[in-house]
C-alpha cells in the first residue's frame, strides 16, 4: 500500500530535483510489479497443477497390432459371409426334398451323383449321349458365335445411334418395340429362315444380345460433355478421329456394361432354345434327362449353368477393370 501510495504523494508534492523524483517513480512501479507478480503466481502453479493432472490420462502406450489375427479377421469377413448362404441354401434343399416325400433328391444323393457324372465330363457314346463337357463346350460355342455377330453389329450400331441425332430419332421406336419380345419368339422365325436347329439358335442368341450393347453404347456417346466435340470442331478433326481419340475412350465403361448385360442375355437364351431345337448343349442335356426322370443330373446341369454364367461374368469384369474406369470398376 505504501509503494501505492507514493506516486500520487509524488503528484501532489513533487521534489525540486528532478533526478530524485524520476528514480522515485521508477522505484514505485517496480515495488507495484513485484506485487502483481507474487499475487499471480499462486494462479500460476495451480494451473500447472491442474494441467498436469489433465494431461496425465492422455498418455496412451501404443501395442503393435497383431498382424495374424487381422488376417483372420478378414479371412473370416471374406469367406464367413458366402459360407452361410451356401448352408442356408443346402438347409432350406434338404427341407424341400424332405417335405416331397423325397422326389427332390437330398443334397447328398445329389453330390454323390456330381461325382460320378464329373469322373469322366467328355465320353461320347454316340450323337446324343456325351458327357456333360462336351455339352457346356457346344452352347459356349453357340454363345461366341451369337455373341460376337451382335458385337459386331451392334457397337458401331450405337456409335451411329448416339452420335446422329436423325439416326436416334429414327431408330429408337424400332428399339423400344423389338426389346421387349421374349427371346423364344425370335426362335421360330430362325428355323423357318436358315432351316436348321444350330443356326436358328445362334440366330435367338444374337438378336437377343445385339439391344444391350446398342443401348449401352448409344448412352454412352450422348454422354459424352459437349466442350469435348467442340474442342473437335476447332481443330477440324474427321469423323474417324473424332470416334477413336474423343469417342472411344469416353464411351468404353458404357460399352463394357453392355457386353456384360449382353452375355449374361446370351447364356440365359442358349439353354432355352437347346431345350427346344435338341442336339448337343447343356440344355438339351437338361432336357434329356426330364425325359429320363433323372432330377439329380437336371439339378447338376442348374449348378453347371450358374457356375458357367458366373465365370463369364467374371472374366468380363476383370477385363473391365483392366482399362482402369473408376465407372467400369464399380
Amino acid at each position: 500500500m505504501v509503494s501505492a501510495a507514493l506516486p500520487s504523494r509524488l503528484e501532489l508534492d513533487p521534489p525540486h530535483d528532478p533526478q530524485l523524483a524520476i528514480q522515485a517513480a521508477n522505484d514505485a512501479r517496480l515495488n507495484a510489479s513485484k506485487e502483481i507478480a507474487d499475487s499471480a503466481e499462486p494462479a500460476r502453479a495451480t494451473v500447472k497443477k491442474d494441467s498436469k493432472i489433465k494431461a496425465a490420462p492422455a498418455v496412451v502406450v501404443a501395442t503393435p497390432p497383431n498382424r495374424w489375427r487381422q488376417r483372420a479377421e478378414g479371412l473370416i469377413g471374406t469367406v464367413l459371409p458366402p459360407l452361410l448362404g451356401l448352408a442356408l441354401l443346402v438347409g432350406l434343399w434338404s427341407i424341400v426334398s424332405s417335405t416331397t416325400g423325397h422326389s427332390i433328391p437330398t443334397p447328398a444323393e445329389t453330390w454323390t451323383q456330381a461325382v460320378e457324372v464329373f469322373r469322366d465330363p467328355f465320353y461320347r457314346n454316340g450323337p446324343n449321349d456325351q458327357g456333360v463337357g462336351w455339352n457346356v463346350l457346344s452352347s459356349l460355342q453357340r454363345v461366341a458365335l451369337g455373341f460376337g455377330l451382335a458385337a459386331l453389329v451392334g457397337i458401331p450400331a450405337g456409335f451411329l445411334i448416339g452420335r446422329f441425332n436423325f439416326l436416334s430419332r429414327m431408330f429408337n421406336p424400332l428399339i423400344s418395340l423389338l426389346r421387349p419380345v421374349s427371346p423364344l419368339a425370335w426362335l421360330p422365325i430362325g428355323l423357318l429362315v436358315f432351316k436348321g436347329a444350330n443356326p436358328a439358335a445362334i440366330w435367338t442368341i444374337f438378336i437377343c444380345s445385339i439391344w444391350p450393347m446398342v443401348i449401352n453404347t448409344a448412352v454412352g456417346v450422348q454422354r459424352v460433355p459437349q466442350d469435348y466435340m467442340n474442342v473437335a470442331r476447332v481443330l477440324n478433326l474427321s469423323e474417324w478421329k473424332i470416334a477413336t481419340t474423343i469417342l472411344f475412350p469416353a464411351v468404353l465403361p458404357y460399352m463394357l456394361t453392355g457386353v456384360r448385360l449382353a452375355v449374361g442375355t446370351a447364356w440365359l437364351v442358349i439353354v432355352a432354345a437347346e431345350m427346344l431345337t435338341g442336339g448337343v448343349g447343356i440344355g438339351f442335356w437338361v432336357w434329356d434327362e426330364w425325359n429320363n426322370l433323372n432330377v439329380k443330373n437336371i439339378i447338376i446341369a442348374i449348378f453347371v449353368i450358374g457356375i458357367v454364367g458366373l465365370l463369364l461374368e467374371w472374366a468380363l469384369v476383370k477385363l473391365a477393370s483392366a482399362f482402369t474406369f473408376e465407372e467400369v470398376k464399380s
